[in-house]
């Protein structure tokens, strides 16, 4: 139910760029927050990271967001 995508686009700077954010269930019963970022069209790369409660997930999402949002990251429009 968590999916977040938010882009920074430049065009003075040929800047562009994407982060993408997701919570999902591993096989083990455990939560994972599945982070991806690179530039848009590019594959990009992806760092899992692996918590015992939704709650703890939830809580490096918004501190990841809000630290992108800092930094010019704004959802599709």
């Amino acid at each position: 139910p968590y999916r977040l995508y938010i882009e920074r686009i430049d065009p003075s700077k040929n800047m562009a760029r994407f982060y993408a954010l997701s919570i999902e269930p591993n096989l083990f019963g455990e939560t994972s927050l599945v982070r991806s970022w690179g530039r848009i069209g590019s594959r990009g790369q992806q760092k899992i990271h692996v918590f015992d409660s939704e709650a703890k997930a939830v809580d490096l999402l918004l501190t990841l967001l809000r630290k992108k949002r800092s930094r010019g990251y704004l959802p599709l429009q």
